[in-house]
């Protein structure tokens, strides 16, 4: 008898080999965008390196611009209060007035005004004294203050700069009883601040902006909004002035797009500076890149994807090539039925079960009978003709997924009927004796074909052989040819039935 060994190894599927396939994809893009989400991070962090570094600079420049105002205005007060003032020169008067005036960076004028508002001295050659400056908005603003603090601006043009745009830096002069006595005003253009931020190129959707701490603009640049705007209800500007000093990144209530905004207050000025830098120049090198890196990534899936599917229809198609050639070694191709080694595996297979479980096997051996002479007289065709008629008939009476009909050889067939006592097996083969004895011959007024069966029932025990099992089948079988062939002979393993 031969004993095939199946593997318990179980099969790769295709459907398995997606799974696993799409599992490994995943985990790449996964990968590919936490490393691009990574460094689209530190791009960010580099951004807001890069931009507060500006605010640091600008912010520098802007004080020390300021300060160079603020001396040359402490320096006009202190000397508008010398005694001796009258006794000296206009020239000499003017030249210790205004020495420090001439230090400041792109000065639109000094100005000193009594209680009044007019003119007393100013640098400007062509300037009268007794002018009347009372609706300034400097003088107006320390004439109502009780303090001695810088006053800015906002934004106006002026005759004495050709309209050019500036901002005025003004401190209150006060007598020894704290009244008020005049305003020190200095004139800045604006372009000064202007020309310093050109140098700065930050990209042609961002902007370095200048801002009173009232929500006044002083000065933009490139200028996308004007000078004087007032930003005071901006909910941006807001967040400027209640954070003081830092980074993040918000969409502009004014222009809606994304900004990275960094920014500093001035020192203890009512001014900030911010650094807006659009996210769209911010991030173009990185959304190329990550455009790149996941068009490749994508691409390469998708391959790994379609060759997986290919791998596994290729397997599949493997796998049904050998399980028809599994099928076809283990069937008579004439009768289409289990041939004699798939018969050998399935007895043997069902010896040990009824062994461990301890109930009956049965089987039944069947043969055609006068086969040869049938043969003989009708030819092979229909002898082949008639063995499929008795292959199909038999395959009626399987019942049950353990029960097996297979062709023997020649003209023998044999069906194995595990769980089956000795009773059950003759009846069943008396059904199938009757059933082939009315079937219609093959040719039309020809032999009718009947079969003699022999059945063996064995209670299988550890001591018992399976040869011998099969060797009882065979002589209930010869006997049931011995006894005039188209009836049953049952035995057992020890004797007859």
């Amino acid at each position: 008898m031969a004993i095939t060994h199946h593997s318990s190894k179980p099969p790769i599927t295709q459907g398995w080999l997606l799974i696993a396939m799409t599992a490994c994809v995943i985990a790449i893009l996964s990968i590919n965008a936490f490393l691009l989400m990574r460094e689209h991070r530190s791009v960010e962090l580099a951004a807001i390196r890069t931009s507060l570094n500006i605010v640091r600079l600008i912010d520098r420049d802007v004080q020390n611009t300021v300060e160079q105002y603020d001396s040359a205005l402490s320096a006009l007060i202190r000397v508008s209060k010398r005694g001796d003032l009258s006794n000296l020169s206009q020239p000499l008067k003017q030249m210790l007035m205004f020495d420090k005036a001439e230090e400041t960076p792109d000065n639109g004028g000094f100005f000193l005004l009594n209680a009044q508002g007019d003119l007393v001295v100013s640098s400007l050659a062509d300037d009268t004294p007794g002018k009347n400056y009372s609706h300034w908005q400097s003088f107006i603003e320390q004439r109502d203050s009780s303090g001695n603090d810088l006053f800015i601006s906002h934004p106006f043009p002026t005759e004495a700069t050709q309209g050019a745009c500036c901002i005025s830096f003004s401190r209150r002069i006060s007598g020894a009883d704290g009244s008020f006595q005049g305003v020190a005003i200095a004139q800045m253009k604006v372009e000064y601040f202007r020309s310093l931020f050109q140098k700065l190129d930050l990209g042609a959707n961002s902007t370095i902006s200048l801002i009173n701490t009232d929500g006044t603009l002083l000065i933009q640049q490139p200028g996308r909004d004007k000078a004087r705007d007032d930003l005071s209800h901006d909910p941006i500007f807001n967040r400027l002035l209640k954070e003081h000093k830092g980074s993040f990144i918000a969409v502009s209530s004014k222009h809606g797009q994304e900004e990275l905004y960094s920014f500093s207050e001035v020192g203890k000025l009512p001014l900030v500076v911010v650094v807006s830098l659009a996210t769209e120049d911010v991030f173009a090198s990185w959304r190329r890149n990550a455009l790149l890196v996941g068009c490749v990534t994508l691409m390469l899936c998708i391959t790994l994807l379609g060759l997986t599917w290919l791998l596994g229809r290729e397997l599949q198609l493997r796998r049904k090539a050998e399980q028809t050639l599994e099928a076809m070694i283990r069937t008579d191709p004439l009768t289409e039925l289990a041939n004699r080694r798939k018969l050998d595996e399935t007895l043997t297979t069902e010896w040990l079960r009824a062994q461990r479980t301890r109930k009956p096997l049965s089987l039944i051996m069947i043969d055609v009978d006068h086969f040869k002479s049938f043969n003989d007289t009708y030819g092979h065709p229909y002898g082949d003709e008639a063995l499929r008629l008795v292959g199909k008939t038999l395959k009626t009476f399987v019942r049950r997924s353990t029960d097996l009909v297979a062709r023997y050889g020649g003209e023998e067939f044999a069906m194995v009927l595990p769980d089956t006592h000795a009773e059950g097996a003759a009846q069943l083969a008396e059904r199938i004796r009757h059933t082939i004895e009315q079937l219609p011959p093959i040719k039309p007024g020809g032999i009718p074909i009947t079969v003699s069966l022999g059945t063996c029932t064995q209670q299988v025990t550890a001591d018992d052989s399976q040869t011998r099992f099969l060797h009882c089948a065979d002589q209930a079988l010869y006997q049931a040819k011995k006894n005039g062939r188209n009836c049953v002979v049952s035995r057992n393993a020890v004797g007859d039935a």
